[in-house]
């Protein structure tokens, strides 16, 4: 009965938090009190602990992306390159994070690139090719969602590449971070760490979810499978890869909404920023003319407006 009503209770909280995905984009600092204060009363929210954790997350989010927006204001007007990695197990959240540091920043300042499987073309280049096109220019952060990272995972794991191409990757990555890092580019790798039994349940969710099924490939199904490839895979990597210029970090994620927290103010402290002065905006007088008459335009050409 007691592990019927964990269950029930994760579930819940995972409809919650889609629902607080929803609310996040809504959010303002004119009417966080307010949404904080609907939050005890709907049906999504979990009374007791949770529904202070909510409020919590609500405040800390909102204030963390305020310093996200500062922070971009700096890497532009300094002309910094940021470059972050986010690896992980699938379904650990690397998607959500990315999620809430992009929701508020300017798209084309901060990107985010997830590049599909490779081509024929592709596959003959050497390993990095297609990621350097990607790399950050002058006042540009560029969030990877994977990135040249697969090679020592999924790649190795699922046999798309032998062992002396991984061998070779390990030999390369650690002097291609390096010359990353000397040309300029800020980098900052994060593993994102859940429990078998986590992803366990994620999965679950995801299958009986149809808003969420696409999220579920047949290479994350085989990934259940094949957990502790995935484990030793994860380990060796992080054991050869972790060097002073480009440390590995990790995040513990099987509770989301703290492991965005932490991303967020971790990725935050690696870089020294400061607020950037704006001249204020001043909005012009609307020029008008007198000889113009805005033309009509056709019934048909409008959107039906159904709602």
């Amino acid at each position: 009965m007691d592990s019927m009503l964990t269950d029930l209770d994760r579930i819940k909280d995972e409809i919650a938090d889609s629902f607080d995905e929803e609310l996040e984009m809504e959010m303002d600092e004119t009417r966080l009190e307010t949404m904080l204060a609907d939050l005890a009363d709907h049906p999504a929210n979990d009374p007791g602990r949770e529904a202070i954790d909510r409020r919590l997350y609500f405040r800390e989010l909102f204030r963390l992306q305020h310093e996200l927006v500062v922070l971009q204001d700096w890497v532009q007007t300094q002309g910094l390159k940021v470059a972050v990695l986010f690896e992980g197990r699938d379904s650990a959240g690397k998607g959500g994070a990315i999620k809430r540091i992009t929701q508020r920043l300017n798209p084309r300042v901060c990107r985010v690139v997830a590049l599909p499987a490779p081509n024929e073309r592709e596959r003959t280049q050497w390993y990095f090719q297609r990621y350097v096109p990607h790399l950050p220019a002058a006042g540009e952060i560029v969030l990877f969602d994977r990135s040249w990272y697969n090679r020592a995972g999924v790649e190795r794991v699922m046999g798309f590449c032998t062992e002396d191409e991984c061998e070779e990757f390990f030999r390369s990555v650690p002097e291609f971070e390096r010359m990353l890092v000397r040309s300029g580019i800020i980098l900052v790798k994060y593993w994102f760490s859940i429990t078998d039994e986590e992803q366990q349940f994620r999965f679950q969710m995801r299958i009986h979810d149809p808003l969420k099924q696409w999220k579920l490939s047949p290479m994350d199904v085989e990934s259940r499978r094949r957990w502790e490839d995935y484990t030793r895979a994860k380990e060796d990597m992080l054991e050869r890869t972790h060097i002073a210029e480009a440390p590995w970090w990790l995040v513990e994620a099987v509770d989301k909404k703290k492991a965005r927290l932490n991303c967020i103010n971790h990725l935050l402290t690696q870089i020294p920023y400061q607020e950037v002065e704006k001249p204020a905006v001043v909005l012009p007088d609307r020029v008008r003319h007198d000889d113009y008459a805005r033309h009509e335009i056709a019934p048909e050409m409008y959107v039906p407006e159904l709602y």
